[in-house]
């Protein structure tokens, strides 16, 4: 989160988060227009020009649109998220749920282990949906090395099949590790709907989906959780902020 020189959220920031809550809690359904920007800089003591910049960063990510002369409203066609850091990943919890599908335990999974550089082939698994809204828009099988794993038992969240939480698995382990993590590579690809998938996430056995696929290394460049994701692109959108080095 980009933050003040005295290690505070800027006010900027805090317009962004506190209007995406509002948004994943449906306050602005129903084509209700959100509040103007007069309203915003008020309610926050900040100028026009920053809650533009906060307004600009909304429309970009699909979250808002807006119409002339009427005002600015919430996108209820997809749910749109916006990552370019860690921390971001994990405010999933901000307007998400996750449900448990398959509860957390111990199993053979040999490419899994494989792509975690474990010397055998048992690892710690669970997969869930997550849900916005009550739809479900992804589906997520998360791997963990066998010790890692054993940090999480006693999450019931993660123990008990159909459990809802606002948890992220990659929040628990931040706090679980002994170092933290700093990086994830990620790869995204088109796929045909694997079996019992398609069900799950409320789409077509025939349809192509979205698959993310992401390891999680700590600052020791560590592979500490492999997730990957299947997401209906009909009602998801996914999408990155670049800048251009200087």
């Amino acid at each position: 989160m980009q933050r003040s020189q005295a290690g505070q959220p800027s006010a900027y920031r805090i317009i962004v988060e506190d209007l995406r809550r509002e948004l994943g809690a449906n306050r602005y359904a129903d084509g209700k227009a959100l509040p103007t920007e007069a309203e915003l800089a008020a309610t926050y003591g900040v100028s026009r020009q920053t809650v533009r910049r906060a307004m600009h960063d909304l429309v970009a990510d699909g979250s808002v649109y807006r119409v002339a002369g009427r005002g600015t409203f919430a996108n209820p066609r997809e749910y749109v998220r916006q990552f370019g850091s860690i921390d971001e990943l994990m405010g999933l919890s901000i307007d998400t749920i996750l449900q448990i599908v398959d509860p957390l335990e111990q199993r053979i999974d040999v490419e899994a282990a494989g792509r975690l550089r474990l010397d055998a082939d048992l690892v710690a698994a669970v997969t869930f949906r997550r849900m916005h809204l009550g739809r479900p828009i992804c589906y997520t099988t998360v791997t963990l090395p066998p010790a890692i794993g054993q940090r999480l038992e006693g999450v019931k969240d993660l123990e008990t099949a159909g459990a809802e939480s606002d948890l992220t698995v990659i929040s628990l382990l931040d706090d679980a590790l002994d170092k933290p993590i700093v990086e994830a590579r990620q790869s995204i690809s088109v796929s045909p709907v694997p079996d019992g998938i398609a069900e799950a996430i409320g789409c077509s056995s025939k349809q192509q989906v979205l698959k993310i696929d992401r390891i999680y290394f700590d600052e020791a460049g560590v592979p500490v959780e492999l997730a990957v994701s299947w997401f209906d692109p009909e009602i998801y959108s996914y999408r990155v902020h670049l800048r251009r080095s200087r």
